[in-house]
């Protein structure tokens, strides 16, 4: 704002300078005048153009605008206060109030306003002279109770976006630690607790066979015990590493169906391959008819590792589900492209949800398995339906997800690349 008011005293001063120049008198007036002139116009330059440098200085100086004050007085005696320069004077008492408040406004004003009566004793008894001087005045008084007025409603502003910032700062680190707090308990749930509730399975079943004394139901109670554990050790190592940054810029992790997974094409997951053999190996630990079906005609993309971790999980989470509350009789998973979207679906043949099943009565009643499913998929902007589906009992568990999500920087490569494999 300061450097505005130094562009307009700038355009007056150029403006008035001829006038001020044809009233001073030959000899050492003119040159006075025109050095008086020079420095104005240039200090007003100066201070448009570089106030970043220049301004800080003319603010901790307040003397050096009451010097420029006195040396413009010069101009506006030879101009005359009718004169365009005459508006020039009250940009000091609007600049004082700007830069140094009420105080400096006060005694810059009261010497601009100096200023303006040694110049109409210039021109005594000259009326419009001194209807001039007397609007100036006015006007001047005006100036610098805006610039104190200013001054003050900036400062203000600047504290209250301050305090707005650092509210949402405040909100901002909330919400993070929230998101951060919700993702260790998705993890939590989807990993390390399941891995733990089948070892205390195992480690009872391997209580109730020691009584036995059949040393082969023993031996593979005991080996399934050390595969839960191996396994909860892992799925461990593996959250602790993603919270210390271990796992790489994509996210994704090495390993197997048990909870890595494998690298595709140009560094994705076959998805539909990893789906699969999740499918067996559910089939296995749980006993229940597991079955993989894909979807369409259509190549499945490689599937981005962090992408790709999302929807085996929610996958893994439907078929524990069904196999901890539905008591089905088979499980069907299937993964394909349909109508331009990557779809997985887990449907299994139960006694499906109870009626007025929601996602607030899950997170009342401590179930957060449906709730970290739903939150996985708006992580990666996929759709989640849950339902009965096309069928006449049980529950589907369906996963949409766009193939633009999928396609890397260079779409054109993957469509070749489908074409190639289509045909």
């Amino acid at each position: 704002m300061c450097r505005q008011v130094f562009l307009f005293r700038l355009a007056m001063v150029a403006v008035a300078a001829p006038v001020a120049l044809g009233r001073a008198a030959d000899g050492p007036a003119t040159w006075l005048v025109g050095g008086a002139v020079l420095v104005t116009f240039m200090v007003s330059y100066v201070l448009h153009r570089d106030w970043g440098r220049f301004g800080p200085l003319l603010m901790r100086h307040p003397a050096v605008l009451a010097a420029d004050t006195l040396l413009g007085a010069l101009l506006l005696i030879t101009a005359t206060p009718g004169s365009t320069l005459g508006y020039a004077a009250v940009c000091t008492p609007l600049l004082a109030g700007l830069m140094y408040g009420r105080r400096g406004a006060g005694v810059l004003t009261a010497l601009q306003i100096a200023v303006l009566g040694v110049a109409y004793t210039a021109y005594p008894g000259n009326r419009a002279a001194l209807t001039s001087v007397l609007l100036l005045a006015g006007f001047c008084l005006l100036a610098g109770a805006a610039g104190v007025t200013l001054r003050n409603l900036l400062f203000r502003f600047g504290e209250a976006s301050r305090e707005l910032a650092e509210a949402r700062a405040r909100l901002a680190a909330g919400e993070a630690v929230e998101e951060e707090r919700a993702r260790l308990a998705r993890e939590m749930h989807d990993s390390v607790a399941k891995t733990l509730h089948g070892l205390a399975l195992a480690a009872d079943g391997l209580a109730e066979s020691a009584g036995r004394r059949d040393p082969g139901t023993v031996r593979r109670q005991a080996e399934l015990v050390a595969r839960a554990a191996r396994r909860a050790a892992a799925e461990s190592r593996e959250l602790l590493s993603d919270l210390r940054g271990g796992t790489g810029p994509d996210g994704g992790m090495g390993g197997g169906v048990n909870g890595g997974m494998g690298g595709g094409l140009d560094g994705g997951v076959d998805i539909a391959g990893e789906l699969s053999a999740r499918t067996a190996d559910f089939a296995r630990r749980s006993g229940l008819r597991a079955v993989f079906r894909p979807l369409g005609t259509a190549p499945v993309p490689p599937v981005p590792p962090a992408t790709a971790r999302h929807l085996l999980t929610i996958a893994s989470e439907a078929m524990e589900n069904a196999h901890r509350h539905a008591r089905p009789a088979r499980v069907e998973v299937s993964a394909g492209i349909v109508d331009g979207t990557l779809r997985i679906s887990v449907h299994d043949d139960g006694r499906g949800l109870p009626p007025g099943t929601d996602l607030d009565g899950l997170r009342s009643a401590g179930r957060f398995g449906l709730v970290g499913m739903v939150e996985r998929a708006a992580e990666i902007g996929a759709r989640l339906r849950v339902g009965r589906g096309n069928a006449a009992t049980g529950t589907e568990v369906r996963l949409d997800l766009p193939l633009e999500a999928l396609l890397p920087a260079d779409p054109a490569a993957v469509v070749r690349r489908h074409r190639h494999g289509a045909a």
